[in-house]
């Protein structure tokens, strides 16, 4: 195939869904992710489309927001990971609050195996993934629809919240970046994100490679109050997403890739349950003392996620995930 066929077929692919990863890009016109990394650069110099960590999407800067049936085809294989290795952190018998997005949906299906949970939400997808769990109790907030990502926005769904005391919020974004943490590019679903953050002891980001680096128009979580953020292996080419993951540790923020190569597998989660086998982690190391978590009632943020590491080995990590 020709460049000009290649990059009309990748034009076509990205208008029909929004957002298309550079892996899906590749697969279809049966060439290198190099290749179409290339091709994609010289789209979006034209201003026909925009690059995104591991994909392309529709031109629009930091007020473009794509819908649901596009975000479902984006970093699937990475939303699934981050799910998997998410759900060990939740306990048997906790409260929690789940925000909107396909990656916190694809939470939500693995939580509805913990007896005793209860989920506050404002995403009918999360309510719908839990319908069914006999022993999960689904809080919903009241609240406006918005129909593109199918969830509850505005002064109802921030009122219901006031006064609630959990002990986790997860939540996903349009972009993530070590200088403004979390971000969205809706000025409705920001102020939801906020409101479901201060209900919270602590908060976990789930954010895929893609993502990381990107930074859109309505900051909903700074660095300084994310928790841990929940994320994949980059591919060994995206330099940039492992300087992001290495400033958001420096932060201190505790960092858990799901996916890595030749990791060994995680310890045990917070609720006891090992990591599955398949799913590998690496835990980024904190430097520096530990931190008050804010609204966290006096409790410390811990210097590694899960099980502890000397020095050494937490350097060779960090060196091992820069080099990535």
């Amino acid at each position: 195939m020709f460049a000009a066929e290649r990059r009309q077929l990748i034009l076509e692919m990205v208008r029909a869904n929004g957002a298309v990863s550079l892996r899906e890009l590749a697969r279809v016109v049966q060439t290198s992710e190099v290749t179409v990394r290339r091709d994609v650069r010289a789209l979006e110099a034209e201003g026909l489309l925009d690059r995104r960590h591991g994909g392309a999407v529709l031109p629009g800067g930091f007020t473009r927001e794509s819908g649901f049936p596009q975000k479902s085809h984006l970093a699937t294989a990475e939303k699934t990971a981050i799910a998997d290795l998410a759900a060990n952190l939740v306990e048997e018998g906790e409260a929690i609050v789940v925000g909107a997005g396909t990656t916190t949906q694809e939470l939500a299906r693995r939580l509805a195996r913990v007896p005793g949970l209860t989920v506050v939400t404002n995403s009918l997808l999360v309510a719908q993934a839990l319908a069914h769990a006999n022993r999960v109790e689904v809080v919903m907030t009241g609240g406006t629809l918005r129909g593109s990502n199918y969830a509850l926005v505005g002064s109802g769904a921030e009122q219901s919240l006031h006064g609630l005391r959990v002990s986790r919020a997860f939540l996903s974004g349009s972009g993530l970046t070590a200088e403004r943490g979390l971000s969205t590019s809706n000025m409705l679903s920001a102020s939801v994100d906020r409101a479901l953050v201060q209900a919270a002891a602590e908060v976990v980001v789930l954010a895929d490679h893609t993502k990381l680096g990107t930074d859109t128009m309505f900051q909903t979580v700074p660095t300084d109050l994310i928790t841990r953020l929940v994320t994949d292996e980059p591919p060994a080419h995206d330099d940039r997403a492992a300087t992001e993951l290495q400033a958001l540790a420096d932060q201190g923020v505790q960092i858990a890739v799901a996916g890595g190569q030749g990791g060994s597998a995680g310890s045990a989660g917070h609720g006891g349950d090992s990591v599955p086998a398949r799913q590998q982690r690496r835990d980024v190391p904190l430097p520096g003392p530990r931190r008050q978590v804010p609204g966290g009632g006096g409790g410390l943020r811990s210097t590694s996620m899960l099980g502890e590491q000397s020095p050494g080995a937490e350097r060779a990590r960090v060196a091992d995930l820069r080099r990535r």
